[in-house]
């Protein structure tokens, strides 16, 4: 359940599995509209009177991408079949086209003709129902559609410009499913194509180029495409192709992907050449995962949906703050600057965020009632409307951007102060809501501390325009909000703050503490309710660290007794690359001196060694094997990977300073 290779420029995306197949397409958002709905796209060699697909046993398989850009280095051969294939891949950094060189290697010595095809199995608006593919002879080209989405099919002989259509030397169209019918893919077996010029319903294609190769020689073919919403749009995509020619579009994408990357500000020197390389891997990644209209969704790995009917391709707020403030401490404000903007149209009415919303800004699926105990409940995880507003801060701290923040003041950061102070109970603790794990409802040291920081952050935006009521309310609130926590959540026994607890209905003074070890109790020191070496922070994330790390694999788990797809029953949970950055995150802001660094560079390692060998990085691993488990990529990973390299570089450089001058 991994996605190996991720391609996208924020409006169409393009994810390719460990077979090298195409599984999800989305466009126009990320994360919306997946039109294969895992259904694979795949590329076949035909050859001495045999067909073989890339997916299929007999091809070894390499996958990787160029260093620091988006641009694979994937790699297939097959010795039975004396072929070898190259596949670079990448989708254009400002046009919705998806582009892939292919150059076919015949390791025999002897000429030979090959037959490269290209199978289509899209599923529009992800059901594939009333679909129509038709093929073009005016362009060479075949175009799958459906209401207001286009996708042009197309290739080419060579990578010069100045052509007027596409290449392909064979096609077909048929129905996927239904009827006995297994795809057109099986027509390619014989080496050509039925070239069945239309077909409407569950459809798909198969287009091919023939190629005369030299002994132990080379050719390249490229296939692309284009992605559009009506037919001019994607003729013009083509025509770019066309004109400009794929190999110069190619070398374009690697340079502008490779310049935007390189705006990161913190100096990598003296960092392992793997850290660095995942490092700027992750900043790419991250961008891929986040739509033009400014949602920054969790993840976009279909084969979830087999697991309970339901997608990571929602934006959570919490998630889309954490990594806000991620991408702007590493030199990308810009990339969070859609994302407020995005929460400020989506807040509810009452001044707070929902669970989590569809990347168009429509609300998503959610498990969380609106009732109980017979009453009315908001279903809401406090948490995240309170670090919107703490990034925004972040962000303005790092921008000086007042124009902008002026724009959302109003209509969110008022509001959410307002919904912050006014949503407590008589004692002036957060109410209850869920916890960012979203399976349960109390009162959670993570969601106090973030509230904690919200507060904070909306007064010092206040400041900026004199807003003293709201100053003063903030002021109030978080002030009363930090003790009361640390005596609320407070277990003498342990000596420490545990997770969360819960009163009996409104009364205060009957509570229920929640004692489950749990790693999110690191937003004490986090979001600045305490300092990292307080006695209490040092003894409660001592407590986390000795109780949550996982025999085997090493790692630390979420909490105690993690069922959420558990794969060894002997284990405290599943390791999270997550909560060990967490750690590892304890680990710098305490240190003293650079030899108190190690820990957490060990910790970053670790997270290091969960990505597959693509740099690609999943929510949690197995306890044992350290496979990938659920989905890949998970956007915070990625996130709190940056996050956690960029503090310890920081932090010794600030070490090393300190050494100098004494």
């Amino acid at each position: 359940m991994t996605r190996h290779i991720v391609l996208g420029n924020q409006s169409l995306l393009v994810n390719i599995d460990k077979w090298l197949q195409v599984r999800d397409i989305y466009f126009p958002h990320v994360g919306q509209e997946n039109h294969l709905l895992g259904h694979a796209q795949k590329v076949g060699v035909y050859v001495d009177g045999r067909l073989s697909w890339i997916n299929d046993q007999g091809w070894e398989r390499r996958l990787g991408y160029k260093d620091e850009v988006l641009v694979t280095e994937n790699r297939a051969t097959n010795g039975d079949l004396r072929v070898e294939l190259s596949l670079e891949e990448t989708v254009l950094f400002e046009a919705d086209i998806f582009l892939r060189k292919i150059t076919i290697r015949n390791l025999e010595d002897r000429d030979r003709e090959f037959s490269i095809f290209f199978y289509n199995d899209f599923h529009l608006y992800g059901d594939g129902i009333g679909d129509t593919a038709v093929y073009q002879m005016d362009h060479n080209v075949v175009i799958h559609y459906k209401r207001a989405r286009y996708f042009l099919i197309g290739a080419l002989k060579s990578g010069d410009g100045g052509r007027i259509k596409s290449d392909l030397d064979d096609y077909t169209i048929g129905l996927s499913e239904g009827e006995g019918f297994e795809g057109t893919f099986r027509d390619a077996e014989d080496g050509l194509l039925s070239k069945n010029p239309v077909t409407q319903g569950t459809v798909d294609s198969t287009v091919g180029l023939t190629l005369k190769i030299p002994a132990m020689g080379n050719e390249a073919v490229y296939y692309y495409m284009a992605a559009g919403k009506n037919f001019n749009e994607v003729y013009r995509l083509s025509n770019m192709i066309l004109e400009d020619g794929p190999e110069s579009l190619l070398e374009d994408a690697e340079a502008r992907q490779r310049a935007w990357v390189e705006r990161a500000i913190i100096d990598t020197t003296g960092l392992d050449e793997d850290i660095i390389r995942l490092y700027r891997r992750s900043l790419l990644m991250i961008k891929t995962q986040t739509d033009s209209c400014g949602a920054i969704i969790a993840a976009n790995d279909s084969d979830n949906s087999a697991y309970n009917k339901d997608t990571y391709s929602y934006m959570w707020a919490r998630d889309g703050a954490l990594v806000s403030m991620a991408m702007i401490r590493a030199g990308f404000p810009d990339l969070a600057k859609p994302f407020f903007r995005f929460c400020k149209d989506v807040l509810w009415w009452m001044g707070c965020l929902l669970h989590k919303y569809n990347p168009d800004g429509t609300l998503g699926s959610s498990w969380h009632p609106w009732v109980d105990h017979g009453s009315p409940s908001l279903p809401i995880q406090e948490d995240e409307t309170a670090l919107v507003i703490y990034a925004l801060w972040e962000y303005f701290r790092s921008t000086r951007d007042l124009e902008f923040v002026r724009e959302l003041y109003e209509p969110l950061v008022k509001k959410a102060a307002e919904f912050m102070n006014d949503y407590r109970y008589p004692n002036g603790l957060p109410m209850e809501s869920y916890d960012l794990w979203e399976e349960r409802r109390g009162v959670f040291t993570f969601t106090i501390s973030a509230v904690y920081a919200g507060l904070n952050a909306a007064e010092s935006l206040a400041q900026l325009f004199g807003d003293s009521t709201v100053c003063e309310l903030c002021k109030d609130g978080y002030g009363e909000i930090k003790e009361l926590m640390l005596r609320e959540l407070y277990d003498p026994e342990r000596d420490a703050i545990v997770r969360g607890l819960k009163y009996e209905g409104t009364d205060v003074g009957k509570k229920k503490l929640d004692s489950v070890v749990d790693s999110s109790v690191y937003a004490l020191f986090e979001f600045g309710v305490l300092p990292a070496d307080d006695p209490l922070v040092v003894k409660t994330m001592s407590e986390v660290e000795d109780t949550l790390w996982v025999e085997g694999k090493g790692g630390l788990a979420r909490y105690q007794d993690d069922l959420y797809r558990r794969q060894s029953p002997d284990s405290v949970g599943n390791p999270w690359p997550i909560c060990t950055l967490w750690l590892a995150k304890w680990y710098i802001a305490k240190a003293e001196g650079e030899e108190d660094l190690a820990r957490a560079s060990e910790l970053i390692r670790w997270a290091a060694d969960c990505s597959l060998e693509t740099g690609v990085m999943p929510e949690q691993v197995h306890p044992l094997t350290g496979e990938s488990v659920s989905v890949a990529p998970l956007t915070w990973s990625h996130a709190e990977f940056v996050d956690a390299v960029g503090r310890f570089i920081e932090k010794r450089i600030k070490l090393e300073a300190a050494t100098y001058r004494s």
